[in-house]
């Protein structure tokens, strides 16, 4: 269901640049997430294969795939690499075959038929033929190069929305047009250029698409694709899908934003430092009795803790659960001067309070 290409379309990201070491051990995160596939580079990248060797043994039931243009000798390369299956790629949009490869519709059908053909003959038995910004080109050809590729022994097609356009209703409508017509699994790969690009992934999905791309923290050209983290947990978490441990993606999502230079933000869903921190006075009373009235799953689902601080939006409530078992010891009226005494340090530090900072606070409202 899911195909990490964060070592394919999360390297393409400006300025990122993985070592050896580094694709290796993005690769083992990958494994222990327990993704379906995991497209591990690009013809022609340096050290695939060697890398594929290296992980090939690891494997287990994660399929390696690699990516390749759509001309004989990289599709030759590819069949030497020993990955389960290949992604080619061919635009199918009139702008792009006429653009970059100088084809008309006739030319390109005759050009994926070859392809296809040639790399069947190869040895090569799951094809996967990805359609290049699919979402502006005309829906009735793309369904001919389609079958055509099916016809010709294609094992998957992959629609690819390449600049992002589509809303998560025209991508469902996408993926039943193709699946209502196909007899081989279809796959999407969403960019995020408008931030649809997980909402849309969930939508193909429950749409009828088989897979869907990903990548860690969402990294790859512009603004990147469909989140590996976020995709992983809602399957997990929302669709009961147990073969993805989604503990271990917080780890991933720290190895490869060090590795690509990319700051977490600390909101970030299923990523970020503080999605389960919480000091406003009505939500931390109410987590404090019944943690599911204000959260989405258990943080440690996720590998997460929950973090719970007074500050300046801290009232009465959050106070007395902050002291917990010392709160006995505190009158009313105390316990209110604290709770100024709290809004106020919060307010000058401009942030919640510390641990140490509020225990201070405390210690000196119940000498007065």
């Amino acid at each position: 269901m899911l195909i990490d290409t964060t070592l394919r379309e999360g390297a393409q990201l400006f300025g990122a640049y993985f070592k050896m070491e580094t694709r290796e051990a993005i690769l083992s995160g990958l494994l222990r997430l327990g993704v379906d596939e995991v497209e591990v580079g690009w013809v022609g990248q340096e050290g695939i294969d060697e890398l594929v060797r290296r992980i090939r043994p690891r494997a287990g039931r994660t399929r390696l795939s690699v990516w390749s243009p759509c001309r004989s000798a990289d599709i030759r390369t590819a069949s030497e690499l020993g990955v389960d299956r290949i992604n080619i790629g061919i635009p199918v949009s009139d702008a792009h075959m006429s653009k970059r490869l100088g084809l008309d519709r006739k030319g390109l059908l005759e050009k994926l038929g070859r392809m296809v053909l040639s790399a069947g003959l190869a040895g090569i038995r799951y094809i996967s033929i990805g359609f290049e910004d699919v979402s502006r080109a005309d829906r009735d050809f793309a369904l001919d190069a389609a079958l055509l590729a099916q016809s010709m022994g294609a094992s998957r097609i992959r629609l690819a929305d390449s600049l992002g356009v589509l809303s998560p209703r025209e991508m469902g409508g996408l993926v039943e047009f193709f699946r209502s017509q196909l007899t081989i699994p279809v796959a999407v790969h969403c960019h995020n250029d408008f931030g649809m690009a997980t909402a849309n992934a969930v939508s193909a999905l429950q749409s009828g698409a088989d897979f869907a791309d990903v990548s860690v923290l969402g990294i790859g050209e512009r603004s990147g694709i469909a989140a590996t983290e976020e995709l992983a947990a809602y399957l997990a978490v929302r669709g009961g899908a147990s073969k993805y441990h989604a503990e271990h993606l917080r780890d991933l999502c720290s190895l490869v934003a060090g590795a690509a230079g990319v700051d977490i933000p600390r909101t970030k869903a299923v990523a970020g430092a503080d999605i389960f921190a919480c000091e406003s006075g009505l939500h931390a009373h109410a987590l404090s009795k019944s943690p599911e009235l204000f959260e989405p799953y258990d943080p440690s689902l996720i590998g997460a803790n929950r973090k719970l601080a007074v500050g300046g939006k801290s009232g009465k409530a959050a106070v007395s659960v902050a002291l917990g078992s010392a709160r006995s010891h505190y009158p009313a009226g105390q316990i209110e001067d604290l709770v100024t005494s709290v809004r106020r340090m919060s307010w000058e530090l401009g942030r919640p309070l510390t641990q140490d900072e509020f225990s201070h606070l405390a210690d000196s409202a119940r000498k007065h």
